[in-house]
């Protein structure tokens, strides 16, 4: 597979997955997909790892490989692709670090749990903080810990499978942007071997 169609698989690849990203870290500032829990969110949630880091910050390197993977601007295989290419590599660093950014934050949300109340009272009497964090036994192998959580409903569940899903793509996406890092500069330094091959077809 050359590097042009190599790109255009990476950058359409990319382009679900942001959007995916966004919708999750969106869900979690609504736990349960109620609106009047959003006072009481996780602190990981509001550092928007899904929604900037592998979200909006993935829409460059995505875009980029797309068009990497299109005609160049004085024709296949010559200079236009090689500069796109470029723009490609640099762009997958940015990726790489947005991506880093939303594992790192969506590992430490993992690890510390929700925000939640122990009791279903509201007002001055409510509990609230992290009170999944300091058990012997990790929340994530412990089912019954979650039923401690009152406030919001079924916070644990949402809380764990919301940032499963942003931990799981944005690895994805670093990987994805380390291989078109390669990919681009392969393709600046050897050009694109779409046109050969549409000379042998």
């Amino acid at each position: 597979m050359c590097t042009g169609k190599c790109s255009r698989f990476v950058g359409l690849s990319l382009l679900p997955m942001a959007l995916i990203c966004m919708i999750a870290n969106l869900l979690l500032m609504f736990p349960n997909g109620e609106t009047k829990w959003t006072d009481h969110i996780a602190v990981q949630v509001w550092l928007m790892a899904g929604l900037l880091g592998s979200g909006l910050f993935m829409l460059c390197p995505s875009c980029n490989a797309i068009r990497a993977g299109g005609k160049g601007c004085c024709g296949e295989g010559c200079c236009g692709n090689r500069c796109r290419m470029l723009r490609s590599a640099f762009s997958s660093i940015f990726g790489g670090l947005g991506s880093f950014y939303c594992v790192a934050v969506s590992g430490t949300a993992l690890a510390d749990g929700p925000m939640c109340n122990l009791n279903e009272l509201s007002g001055k009497e409510a509990k609230w903080g992290y009170h999944l964090k300091g058990l012997n036994e990790s929340y994530l192998t412990n089912k019954a810990s979650w039923n401690d959580c009152k406030q919001p409903p079924n916070i644990a569940l949402w809380h764990i499978v919301l940032f499963s899903i942003l931990l799981g793509i944005g690895a994805l996406q670093f990987v994805l942007c380390a291989f078109q890092l390669i990919n681009g500069l392969l393709g600046v330094m050897c050009g694109d071997c779409r046109k050969k091959d549409k000379n042998e077809g």
